[in-house]
């Protein structure tokens, strides 16, 4: 199926050739050619793989309309041809899209074609010409392929798509402000759904991410980052002569600056605490008398050294782990626990006491035994639950039991 036999079309025969004259060079060093004709045949390479682009979508969609491959039980030309090249799915589709979309923008299959434009702009032009209101006059839509046409000769695929946006412009300039307003808000609704964000630890000491926000707050974080990254105030908290590192990495130290930096006081509280990382270290650690890793409440180690520098930079929460706590102990004075209590609960648990569960952050400080039936609020009497757990809790269609370890089952009632 994949051989081709002695070609009969003219773009066989031609496809033959340019595959014949492309072996004739294999083998051809190129160090004798001069700068100059390097220059001139490195642009007439990006010409011509413009050129087998527009050849290719136009042959793969002819594929797809006598579908190539159903004889192998392929579902469609585009899987047989990612089957038999090897090339991913995505970009075998993209090869048939491409081709039927040229089918309906002949002058941007001409361009193509001609190699005035290439694969990744003729695409951008069609999304925008498509993305066109159907009560545009087909004349009036002729008229914006052909500018962003023009345009394409001094914009790369990234600027034409900019500039693309704005294409009702040239069409309806009258109605663009209304329409552009509408278009934003209707990119902002679904940026705003889109808003992902992914981390993991690798166990290595470093924490890993991916994000997806709306430009609003993308631009506003680059300010942020951009002004801590820059070099008078790197200057300033790390001291002069303290070589800038290149982008990626000044952003990274930025980021983390930000994040040491924003008032946990602004932050909302989860289960009735502040959102601050707390460290559980021994005073002759802080003291600097003995090196032991602190512990944060959330499980993770850090060294002592950012233990103590955190210590020099932000107030610093007394953890009483036994001994007496007289402090914490409210006891039957008031029904729910204070921060210190639950902070202490939650540096005592390390996470949601449920045998089984590894939430360990947004907790829930529990009693015991209820308040209402004599339960006592001081550590010994509480214990953080997850929410969902602590809901279970609460259930009397669910029976609770406390373990001699401090783990909690639920049981459904029958």
């Amino acid at each position: 199926m994949t051989a081709m036999t002695t070609p009969r079309h003219r773009v066989s025969v031609a496809v033959s050739r340019m595959r014949g004259a492309a072996d004739a060079v294999v083998d051809a060093s190129v160090w004798s050619m001069d700068a100059v004709e390097t220059a001139g045949t490195l642009v007439e390479l990006t010409r011509l793989e413009a050129q087998v682009s527009e050849l290719k979508a136009r042959v793969a969609a002819h594929a797809e309309e006598l579908h190539v491959g159903q004889n192998v039980g392929a579902s469609s030309a585009a899987s047989w041809l990612a089957h038999e090249t090897k090339a991913t799915r995505a970009a075998a589709y993209a090869a048939v899209r491409l081709g039927r979309d040229l089918e309906a923008h002949r002058p941007t299959r001409d361009a193509l074609a001609a190699g005035r434009v290439l694969a990744d702009q003729a695409r951008v032009v069609i999304r925008w010409v498509e993305d066109l209101p159907d009560t545009v006059p087909a004349a009036k839509v002729a008229e914006a392929e052909a500018h962003l046409l023009a345009l394409a000769r001094h914009h790369d695929a990234t600027a034409l798509n900019r500039l693309g946006k704005h294409l009702f412009e040239v069409v309806a300039p009258a109605e663009a402000d209304a329409r552009e307003a509408a278009l934003l808000a209707k990119e902002e609704a679904a940026a705003a759904k889109a808003c992902r964000l992914s981390m993991y630890d690798d166990g290595q000491g470093k924490t890993h991410g991916t994000f997806t926000v709306p430009t609003l707050h993308g631009a506003t974080l680059r300010k942020i980052l951009g002004a801590l990254a820059a070099p008078r105030h790197v200057a300033a908290t790390q001291g002069p002569g303290v070589v800038r590192p290149d982008t990626p990495e000044a952003w990274g130290r930025a980021l983390c600056e930000l994040i040491e930096r924003y008032p946990a006081d602004r932050l909302p509280t989860t289960g009735g605490v502040s959102a601050t990382a707390v460290v559980l270290l021994d005073l002759d650690v802080l003291l600097g008398r003995l090196e032991k890793a602190g512990v944060l409440d959330t499980g993770e180690k850090i060294s002592p050294a950012l233990a103590r520098r955190l210590a020099c930079q932000a107030g610093i929460i007394p953890v009483v782990l036994d001994g007496d706590s007289q402090p914490l102990d409210v006891g039957r004075k008031r029904r729910l626990f204070s921060e210190a209590q639950r902070t202490a609960m939650l540096v005592r648990d390390r996470g949601c006491r449920a045998e089984g569960c590894d939430r360990a952050t947004g907790l829930h400080a529990h009693h015991k035994q209820r308040w209402t039936d004599g339960g006592h609020t001081n550590l010994k009497d509480g214990i953080s639950l997850c929410p969902w757990h602590h809901a279970r809790a609460h259930d009397t269609g669910y029976r609770t039991t406390h373990h001699p370890n401090g783990d909690v089952t639920f049981h459904r009632r029958t």
